[in-house]
């Protein structure tokens, strides 16, 4: 499995955001890869400024922000820590399926269908079906929902010629896997994923029912028949603050 690796932006001093919501936002970064850990204290105020180039005054200011958004606890002498969360646990590996996924977690899940369309490939969806650029590819826009709440966002490319009514198939169905079925194709793996953290864009805000400056997790990721044949390449948007990513081998 490629697994991409968040970039360390630098600090921007004139963004027109300011310094501790910056110095905020890259501990909400940090949270959501990993960096630092539920239930775990983070690092004191001086190992903070030093790691984000700031003084402690700015330090301090962005984990007061988070104490009062509810992602940081602080406790008097002792320290700063992590709030748990009770997040859904989403598995990448080589089946990676999200109705199973979510199996055993939640009591309802089903896919939306938001949209669909036919559009030229663009590069890099042609180099992960293995198509010429601009060949004609079938685009679906979907929301997946987990007990009444969105858990993710999608979207997917499949060649136009071979899967022509597949966005039929996934509106009657609400499965991807379901859909592929009725073009013959019984299973499929992941070939390759490709993991990054970002801020929710606009669409993200409206269709996961986020706040401004959420963290979505991005992946990216080709899907194959057994024989190695690719037959879907998608980017999906998880909320970290409801979603943690399970990386397995492929």
């Amino acid at each position: 499995m490629k697994v991409g690796q968040l970039s360390a932006d630098g600090i921007e001093r004139r963004s027109g955001v300011s310094l501790w919501r910056q110095i905020a936002d890259k501990i909400l970064y940090a949270i959501a890869i990993g960096d630092f850990t539920e239930n775990a204290a983070l690092p004191p105020e001086v190992a903070l400024a030093e790691r984000y180039g700031v003084n402690r005054h700015t330090v301090r200011n962005a984990i007061s922000a988070l104490v009062r958004e509810g992602v940081l606890r602080a406790e008097q002498g002792r320290g700063t820590f992590v709030l748990s969360r009770k997040r859904l646990s989403y598995p990448i590996g080589a089946r990676t399926r999200f109705s199973t996924g979510l199996q055993g977690q939640t009591t309802e899940r089903h896919i939306v269908l938001l949209a669909s369309s036919v559009e030229p490939a663009s590069q890099r969806v042609a180099e992960g079906l293995g198509l010429p650029r601009g060949a004609d590819v079938i685009r679906l826009e979907t929301r997946g929902e987990a007990d009444g709440r969105p858990v993710s966002r999608a979207a997917g490319w499949f060649e136009a010629r071979r899967f022509a009514g597949i966005d039929a198939a996934m509106a009657e169905t609400g499965s991807i896997t379901a859909s592929l079925a009725r073009f013959g194709i019984d299973d499929y793996l992941r070939q390759s994923t490709v993991l990054s953290a970002r801020h929710a864009d606009a669409a993200d805000l409206a269709d996961l029912d986020l706040q401004p400056r959420a963290i979505v997790l991005v992946t990216v990721a080709v899907n194959v028949t057994p024989d190695g044949q690719p037959i879907q390449f998608s980017e999906s948007r998880f909320p970290a603050e409801r979603v943690e990513l399970k990386l397995s081998a492929l």
